[in-house]
């Protein structure tokens, strides 16, 4: 009976607060046909680590009866928590179809990252007579298999995984048409962190992960009509405004680092996109056009979805550019 098996792809996205998911038809301009949200009680994924297994398997075992997706193929975005982003350089005689099985080799001798075991992917950035530069995207393999298993358990099938700031930069893209040349800062800011990522023609050469603190008891959280949680801080402002605060300091830091750190001063960052379902993303794009003399960019998503006659809303943008994965 595989013959009637649904081929559509579901792409999923976990939070420590939530789980996303969205249905595309696989056109060009894309078009979702359904998107939704649950969220999750506190406790179950930690600084987008699994914790609670078992009852994130039952949560996607009623995921997947409510939404209707059950059997079906899987990508998913690794939390920003999880991943590493380096560039390094090997030997330029290591051919393209050598170069895993040589990564895991050096790995824990000659490049060292902060886990053992991880599961990576590699892009060759350029050739010069001896070395090869290579971009390395890296996370701890048994932290990702939490979450393989528990949807593989709840009957549904990972076939991808995804970072963040790829599925932010294919929004950009197709909005803007990227230049090749263009320096770009992602800001991404969601309720529980900010994950910041320097771009440098087309890829991602360095992130950084900043946690914030997010006390549930300051939200009122709650699921409109479009299935999108509706959040209202109920805190105190001025702890909020700290946040923030940090999060300027970061974006300087970062800026500055890639300017002098990178390039000697040679070059700098030439656009901040600011992306993420925080509630406050209109006032942050108004303090940071205040403290930067910088383009701040919001991309516009609904004016990518030609035809389409609703608003998305902005916690399911980052949904959407997993699922542009898939959309040529």
């Amino acid at each position: 009976m595989g013959l009637f098996r649904n081929k559509r792809t579901v792409q999923l996205i976990f939070n420590d607060h939530s789980i996303r998911y969205m249905e595309m038809k696989q056109i060009n301009p894309p078009q979702p046909i359904k998107w939704g949200e649950r969220i999750l009680a506190e406790g179950i994924i930690r600084n987008g680590k699994v914790v609670n297994k078992e009852s994130l398997q039952l949560i996607l075992e009623e995921c997947a009866e409510t939404w209707k997706i059950k059997k079906r193929d899987i990508q998913m975005v690794v939390p920003d928590a999880l991943i590493i982003i380096r560039k390094i350089s090997i030997p330029a005689d290591i051919k393209e179809d050598e170069l895993k099985e040589y990564l895991y080799l050096e790995i824990g001798t000659s490049i060292h990252l902060p886990f053992e075991e991880p599961v990576f992917d590699t892009v060759v950035l350029k050739e010069e007579d001896e070395k090869k530069e290579v971009l390395l995207i890296a996370a701890q393999a048994e932290l990702v298999q939490e979450y393989v298993d528990a949807l593989t358990e709840a009957k549904l099938y990972p076939v991808a995984a995804d970072i963040s700031s790829l599925a932010a930069f294919r929004i950009y893209e197709r909005l803007y048409t990227a230049a090749e040349e263009e320096r770009l800062l992602f800001v991404h800011m969601d309720l529980e962190n900010v994950n910041i990522t320097i771009f440098e023609h087309g890829y991602p050469i360095f992130a950084h992960f900043l946690p914030l603190t997010f006390i549930r008891e300051d939200w009122e959280i709650r699921v409109n009509r479009s299935q999108q949680s509706e959040l209202s801080f109920q805190g105190d402002i001025e702890e909020l405004m700290i946040e923030y605060d940090n999060i300027f300091r970061e974006v300087n830091r970062l800026m500055d680092f890639y300017r002098y750190s990178i390039h000697q001063g040679r070059e700098q960052l030439m656009k901040i996109i600011l992306t993420g379902d925080h509630p406050m993303l209109p006032t942050m794009k108004e303090e940071l056009s205040t403290r930067f003399e910088l383009p701040i960019i919001m991309p516009e998503v609904d004016s990518l979805l030609t035809g389409f006659k609703r608003s998305l809303p902005s916690g399911f943008h980052l949904v959407l550019g997993l699922a542009l994965k898939e959309v040529k």
